[in-house]
């Protein structure tokens, strides 16, 4: 079983364009959707779909209209009762696949929020393989939320614990890298190189993420899984690195193309995949979910067919 935690849910609303976004004008929409999102939400609704147990932690009101959005979805759920209600995220596309976000910050959560959220996590991971932290923090929770969240899950399970992996950025990232030891990090490009302080170059970006990613692995992280938009992905971990492109696809919305890879490579872990192929699931998945719309959950049939080359970076091959 895989648990997720969405500590700052949204509701995703995706509006479609027939032509680019023209800043201050008015234009017509040529469709629109609603999904229940949030990056822990959105990898559990990919690996359920995949046929594997998965249950997202989330805080929610009873009276959230959200939960309308989260009950279609079909995936089983967590709910930690709170008072404030779930954000809107706004995601406008165009025909080349250019997206436009807009995230508000979501509802405040008070000290025994929080609490509560911990104590939800921990008990929904008694018997799971993965926990998956993902997304930003909601106000009113320390930077360090997450750190807690991992210190609280293996201080019950103590050997059983589940393996742990972290999609978040900003000082949330800084803070698990510092103190949580996660299994795994999923950072995009730019977020690894603001963890890092440095610029990443244009050219040979691969190589440039591999040698920022060393720098943490295994020291602090045990693996990093590094996402580079339509350049594919990277992967670091103790015995190695290695890069991927993707297949070529028509990119319709990359909202939620990161949390599928994330989802595509635990799936692999739990089969008992090795670097590889964790790596080329990841890809797989990641540009499945570039293909559809809005922030929906692809499928294993959604999966681009192409084969995916593996190049090993370090050691060289």
């Amino acid at each position: 079983m895989i648990v997720t935690l969405t500590a700052n849910p949204s509701l995703d609303r995706t509006i479609t364009l027939d032509e680019p976004l023209r800043a201050g004008d008015v234009q017509a929409a040529a469709a629109a959707r609603e999904d229940a999102g949030g990056k822990g939400i959105n990898v559990a609704r990919v690996i359920s779909a995949a046929g594997i147990d998965a249950v997202a932690v989330l805080p929610l009101a009873a009276d959230d209209p959200f939960d309308v959005a989260l009950r279609s979805a079909l995936i089983d759920t967590r709910r930690v009762p709170v008072r404030g209600h779930v954000r809107a995220n706004v995601t406008i596309t165009d025909p080349s696949g250019v997206t436009t976000k807009l995230n508000l910050p979501g509802a405040r959560l008070t000290e025994a929020d929080a609490a509560a959220v911990v104590h939800a996590v921990v008990e929904a991971s008694a018997a799971a393989h993965w926990l998956v932290l993902a997304g930003s923090l909601p106000p009113g929770v320390d930077d360090d939320f997450y750190v807690g969240v991992i210190a609280a899950v293996r201080a019950a399970h103590g050997p059983n614990a589940p393996l742990v992996a972290v999609d978040t950025s900003g000082p949330a990232l800084v803070a698990v890298v510092e103190r949580g030891q996660p299994d795994l990090i999923k950072p995009n490009d730019e977020e690894l190189a603001e963890l890092a302080g440095v610029a990443l170059p244009e050219g040979e970006l691969a190589a440039a993420v591999v040698a920022v990613a060393r720098d943490l692995v295994p020291s602090r992280v045990g693996a990093a899984l590094v996402t580079l938009g339509a350049r594919g992905a990277v992967l670091v971990s103790a015995s190695g690195a290695w890069t991927a492109a993707p297949p070529p696809i028509r990119v319709v919305s990359t909202v939620g193309a990161g949390d599928s890879s994330l989802a595509g490579y635990v799936l692999a872990a739990v089969a008992g995949a090795g670097p590889e192929e964790r790596l080329r699931q990841a890809i797989r998945y990641g540009a499945a979910a570039a293909s559809l719309p809005g922030t929906q959950a692809p499928t294993p049939a959604d999966l681009p067919r192409g084969d995916i080359d593996v190049t090993r970076l370090f050691p060289s091959s």
